[in-house]
C-alpha cells in the first residue's frame, strides 16, 4: 500500500527536511525550501534486479577498457564533449528558452542515420517536430519520435525499440508514477534523472537530457541534478545576435575548457569552425575606436573586435556602459589610464562593445580595451594589421597572459602582421612563433606611443 508524507526540499542543493526552514543547513541559502507531498510504494525499487550485485575489485584487477565514443555528426558538439558521446553517459543540456536546445538535439538525432534514436518530447507534438525537421531539410528513417511524459511508458517503448541513443526534451516534463507530485518538482526531477542514469549505465546507451534555465541563469530543479549526470552543457547566446556558444560546466569524460560556436540560421544551427573570421569586420580601416584583441575562451583562441565610443558627458554624471565585457573591469582600466598615463576621462561618457554579442572575461583583452577607448577619444584609427594580447595591471604595467603561442598563431593565420604582447615573453617564444612581428611592451605608455606613432 502506498504511503504519503509531506517533506520540504531545498531548491539549491536538494536537502530534505521534515519542516520548513528559513535557511538551508546544507548550503546556507535562504528561502529555498519548498513543500512537496510524496507518496511512495511500499515495495523496493522494482527496476532493480535482485540477482545483480556489485563485487568489490582491486584497482589492478579492473580491466582497462577504452571509452567508445559516438560521433554525433556535429563537430562542435563532439569537441565540447571531448570527442563524442561516451556509451552509457548522461548529458544534461541547459539553456534559456528559445536559444536552440531542441534544435541542436533534433539535428543530432537526425544526423545519426545508421543508428536507432529515440527522441522523447514532452513539450512538442510529433507534428511540430516534423515541421521543424522539414525546415532544416533533415530526415532519417532510424529516428523514432515519442510524445510522452510518463517514465514507465517511456521505458516500455525503450524496451521495444532498443535505441542506440535517447534524447529527453525535457527532464522537467517527466513524471514517475511512484511519486505523487507534479512534473518539474524537485522529487520528480531527481527520481527520473536517477532512473535514467541507472538505465544508461546498465545498458551502455547514452542519454541526452534537455533542462530548463531559471531567471537567474541556473539550471532548474535541484542542484543534485548536476551531480547525478556525467556532463553538463550550457547553451548560451543573445537573442538579438545569431551566434550561440556551447560550454561545458562539468565533464567526467573530458575537459571543461572547450567550447563550441554555432550560428543560428533559418535551416538550423551551423557550425562555426573559424569564429575569428566572422567576429572581425574586414572593412574597419579608417574607423576610430576599434581595436583587435587575441583572446582565449577555454582552450580555443580567436580574435575579437573591441569597439569603443568616447563622447562628452551630456549630463552631470558620466556614463560607463559595457556590452559583453565586465563594466567593473572597464572602470578599473579607465582609472589606470587617468592615474598612470595621464589621460583625463572623468568627464567623458565611455561606451564599450564586444562585437558579435560574445561575452569575454579574458584579462588578455585589457590592452585592446584601453587602445580602443583612446582611439575613440583622439579620433585616430589603429592600423588594421595590428592586434594585441596583454593584461594591464593597476600600476600601468603590461602583464603576461596564458598560452600566448596559440594567440600569436591565430593572429598569423588571419594575416595580422604585428601583435603587441608583454615584454615578459620577449625571449621565451619558440622560433616557430616568430613569423608575425612581435612588439614587446612593458608599460601602457610604451604601447600607446608605438600604436599612435605608427598612424601619423
Amino acid at each position: 500500500m502506498a504511503k504519503s508524507k509531506i517533506v520540504f526540499f531545498c531548491r539549491n542543493c536538494g536537502a530534505e527536511a521534515p519542516k520548513w526552514l528559513g535557511k538551508c543547513p546544507s548550503c546556507g541559502q535562504w528561502n529555498t525550501f519548498v513543500e512537496e507531498v510524496i507518496r511512495t510504494k511500499s515495495t523496493a525499487d522494482h527496476h532493480r534486479d535482485p540477482g545483480k550485485t556489485a563485487i568489490p575489485e582491486k584497482l589492478a584487477e579492473i580491466s582497462p577498457v577504452e571509452e567508445i565514443r559516438l560521433d554525433t555528426g556535429i563537430g562542435e558538439f563532439n569537441r565540447v564533449l571531448g570527442g563524442g558521446l561516451v556509451q552509457g553517459s548522461v548529458v544534461l543540456l541547459g539553456g534559456e528558452p528559445g536559444i536552440g536546445k531542441s534544435t541542436l538535439a533534433l539535428q543530432i538525432a537526425l544526423n545519426l542515420t545508421r543508428e536507432k534514436v529515440l527522441y522523447v518530447s514532452g513539450e512538442e507534438s510529433n507534428r511540430q517536430i516534423k515541421i521543424r525537421a522539414e525546415r532544416m531539410g533533415l530526415s532519417s528513417d532510424s529516428c523514432f519520435f515519442l510524445g510522452e511524459t510518463s517514465l514507465d511508458a517511456i521505458f516500455n517503448h525503450i524496451a521495444g525499440i532498443r535505441p542506440f541513443l535517447i534524447i529527453i526534451d525535457s527532464v522537467q516534463t517527466l513524471q514517475d508514477e511512484s511519486i505523487d507530485s507534479s512534473p518539474g518538482s524537485i522529487s520528480q526531477v531527481r527520481e527520473c534523472a536517477v532512473k535514467l542514469l541507472k538505465y544508461a549505465k546498465e545498458s551502455s546507451v547514452p542519454v541526452i537530457l534537455i533542462g530548463h534555465i531559471t531567471k537567474d541563469g541556473t539550471l532548474a530543479g535541484p542542484k543534485v541534478l548536476e551531480h547525478i549526470v556525467d556532463t553538463v552543457l550550457l547553451f548560451e547566446g543573445d537573442h538579438h545576435y545569431m551566434y550561440r556558444i556551447l560550454r561545458s560546466a562539468k565533464n567526467r569524460f573530458g575537459t571543461t575548457a572547450e567550447l563550441g560556436i554555432f550560428e543560428m540560421q533559418q535551416t538550423g544551427l551551423r557550425e562555426v569552425t573559424n569564429p575569428s573570421e566572422i567576429l572581425i569586420n574586414k572593412n574597419n580601416e579608417g574607423l576610430s575606436g576599434v581595436a583587435i584583441g587575441a583572446t582565449i575562451d577555454g582552450m580555443r583562441p580567436f580574435l575579437i573586435e573591441v569597439q569603443a565610443l568616447v563622447s562628452t558627458a551630456a549630463y552631470g554624471m558620466p556614463q560607463r556602459i559595457a556590452t559583453g565585457y565586465d563594466v567593473r573591469r572597464l572602470n578599473m582600466l579607465l582609472a589606470v589610464l587617468e592615474k598612470r598615463a595621464g589621460f583625463k576621462l572623468a568627464t567623458r561618457d565611455v561606451f564599450l562593445n564586444i562585437a558579435g554579442g560574445i561575452k569575454i572575461s579574458d584579462p588578455g583583452l585589457d590592452l585592446a580595451v584601453i587602445v580602443a577607448v583612446l582611439s575613440s577619444s583622439f579620433d585616430r584609427p589603429i592600423n588594421k594589421n595590428i592586434c594585441m594580447s596583454a593584461e594591464v595591471g593597476l600600476s600601468g604595467e603590461i602583464r603576461t597572459v596564458s598560452r600566448i603561442e596559440q594567440r600569436i598563431r591565430e593572429a598569423s593565420k588571419l594575416g595580422f602582421k604585428t601583435i603587441l604582447i608583454s615584454s615578459g615573453f620577449e625571449n621565451k617564444l619558440a622560433p616557430s612563433e616568430k613569423g608575425t612581428k612581435i612588439i614587446p611592451v612593458a608599460k601602457v605608455e610604451d604601447a600607446l606611443k608605438y600604436l599612435f606613432a605608427a598612424n601619423k
